[in-house]
This record gives structure tokens, C-alpha cells and sequence, in this order.
């Protein structure tokens, strides 16, 4: 029997009778991180870093039973040491370790290599089985530096303001909202925030994280909006929300902007290519540092991507679960 095992709850470990991000209620669930995919509500009790307990409180409830860790901070269940390890994806994520008896996995989670100023960063553990995501595994997601991207977004809104448009950039309010506030906000320029991404805020400001405090749209007057910039999570593309700010040009910040007519299909002036997952190279860079025999592979290209590592000679195998990666927070 392996050490870890999929079943129709979730990635389960018998040795420990713990689950890893399970999609049902269980009994013992370990998390990797608080994005609606990966923290599902139901479950007895919760593991997860301490500097994610107030934003799974935020989306899972107040009073939901959740021991917290620190990285590298060891935590024995029935004998199986379980550890958290950064990630790099978004504040409080965390790669999961899991050793019995000499056996050691690691379940990635979700995650990306290259630092974003926010999160800490990804680091390579050393294991037998490496369980990766595939959200971007194609050779077209290779993404551009954040700060030519930051530069980008921050140009295109000097221009909308010259022009007389609010800016309107969705961006999921977990992760991606904060690293652009912490970007793009060093100056205290006009900017004003969804009420989702507030909230998710607070939560991470409990947590000990240093994001802004930046006003609601309603709080604004409706000088203020015009050349202003609106973070809002894509689900309030859909809704009468928009109405509010007048002549407005709208743009998207996803990995997935790499796609040709993802823009356009999504009736938006500009796409930016910014996702909080790794792309095609970092995919290959952590799966090499994990120096793994074995490769599991979950969500995204998943079974293109395994028969890739398979032609480079890794043992490697599809892992079918139904997390969404960068699509999961559409409408969290």
C-alpha cells in the first residue's frame, strides 16, 4: 500500500488517517492552501499554516476546527510526521510532506517559483513521490517578469486616466488581488477595491500580513472613480456592478491571457499575463529540484504533461482530482 492513496474523498493517508485537501467532508484534513478547490467545508478538523487561518475562517466559518503550523514545524499523526513547506502561490499556501517509515511525499499543492514580493517563496523539498500540478504544463505558458507586467498595467491605467476611463482589472480576490494592490499602490495612487477583495484583506491583515486598507467603490465619490483603478474578482464582470463607474476600460490579469482570443472572448480591452502558478518552465525546475522517482500529476494538461515527462524519462502518472487551478476562484 503506498503511503498516500486516491480515493472518492480525496488524497488519503491511512498510516496517519489524514486527507490532503479532500473535495468531501472527512474526518482530518490537510490543507494546502484556502483557494475554493483546495478548502472544502464540512470536514471535523483542519491543519493548515498559521498565516492562513483567518482568510479559511473567512471562507469555511468562524468557528470551523483548524490547528495551525508554521513552515518546516513537524507534526506527528499516528506516527506519520507531517510538515508544511512554502509554495510561493499566495499568502499562508504550503507544499504538504509526508514520511512514514522512510517513505517521504510531497503534495504540491498549488504553486509557482518565481517570487512575487508577497508570499514566501517556493522551496524544493527532496521526496520519493512528487504530486505537481499541470494548470499551465504547455510550452506556450511561459510567463514574462512581474515587474514588465506591474509596468504594463500601470502604464495602460496612466493612459485610461489621461483619457478619461476608470480602469476595471479582475483579478481573483485571493492572491492575485493583494499582490497587485502591493505593486501597483506604493504611491497611495486612486484605488478602490471590490467588496470581496476587502474582505479576503482584513482576513490576511489578522494573519499579519501587510496589505493596505483601500476604500469600496460606494465610498468614493463619483470624481474620485473616474482614473481610478477598480480591483474586482471576474465574477463581478457578470452583474449590474459595473454600472457604477461610468466610461470604464476593462481588463483581466490570468495566466491563462496566453491563450490566443482569451481577451476577446472575454469582451475586454486588455488581458495582462500574471498567474500565481508556475509555468512551463518552473513546472520541469520544481520537478527536477524534487529530485522524485515518481511524478504524480493533478489538474491542467495533466495527460499531455505525463506522457512529456514520460519521454524525458520520469516515471510518471495521471492523479485524477477535481481541482481547477486558476480558474477556481472565479466565483469564490
Amino acid at each position: 500500500m503506498a503511503l498516500l492513496e486516491l480515493t472518492d474523498k480525496g488524497l488519503y493517508c491511512a498510516a496517519g488517517d489524514f486527507y490532503i485537501d479532500p473535495w468531501r467532508a472527512v474526518d482530518r484534513a490537510v490543507l494546502t492552501h484556502a483557494h475554493a478547490d483546495h478548502a472544502r467545508y464540512g470536514s471535523r478538523f483542519y491543519l493548515a499554516h498559521r498565516s492562513s487561518a483567518s482568510v479559511l475562517r473567512l471562507r469555511l466559518g468562524k468557528d470551523i476546527p483548524l490547528q495551525t503550523l508554521g513552515y518546516n514545524e513537524p507534526l506527528y499523526l499516528q506516527g506519520v510526521r507531517v510538515s508544511l513547506h512554502p509554495a510561493g502561490h499566495i499568502p499562508g499556501s504550503a507544499q504538504v510532506r509526508v514520511e512514514c517509515k522512510g517513505e517521504v511525499w510531497v503534495a504540491s499543492g498549488d504553486y509557482k517559483l518565481r517570487y512575487d514580493g508577497l508570499s514566501p517563496a517556493f522551496e524544493p523539498v527532496r521526496c520519493h513521490h512528487f504530486i505537481t500540478e499541470s494548470t499551465f504544463g504547455l510550452p506556450l505558458f511561459r510567463f514574462p517578469p512581474q515587474a514588465q507586467v506591474f509596468q504594463d498595467i500601470h502604464q495602460w491605467w496612466e493612459q485610461n486616466r489621461r483619457e478619461g476611463f476608470s480602469t476595471v482589472l479582475f483579478a481573483y480576490s485571493l492572491g492575485k488581488a493583494q499582490r497587485l494592490i502591493k505593486h501597483l499602490n506604493p504611491a497611495g495612487e486612486p484605488m478602490f477595491v471590490h467588496s470581496a477583495i476587502r474582505q479576503t484583506n482584513q482576513a490576511l491583515q489578522a494573519d499579519g500580513w501587510d496589505i493596505p486598507e483601500l476604500p469600496l467603490p460606494s465610498e468614493g465619490k463619483k470624481e474620485d472613480l473616474k482614473g481610478a483603478l477598480v480591483l474586482a474578482p471576474p465574477s463581478a464582470a457578470r452583474g449590474t456592478w459595473l454600472k457604477a463607474f461610468g466610461p470604464a476600460r476593462l481588463a483581466t490579469a490570468s495566466g491563462w491571457m496566453a491563450l490566443r482570443g482569451a481577451r476577446r472572448r472575454q469582451a475586454l480591452d486588455r488581458g495582462f499575463l500574471l498567474s500565481d502558478h508556475a509555468d512551463w518552465d518552473e513546472l520541469h525546475q520544481a520537478i527536477e529540484a524534487s529530485e522524485a522517482a515518481h511524478i504524480w500529476v493533478t489538474h491542467g494538461y495533466r495527460e499531455l504533461f505525463v506522457r512529456h515527462l514520460q519521454d524525458l524519462g520520469y516515471e510518471a502518472s495521471v492523479l485524477e482530482t477535481p481541482f481547477a487551478g486558476e480558474e477556481a476562484e472565479a466565483d469564490a
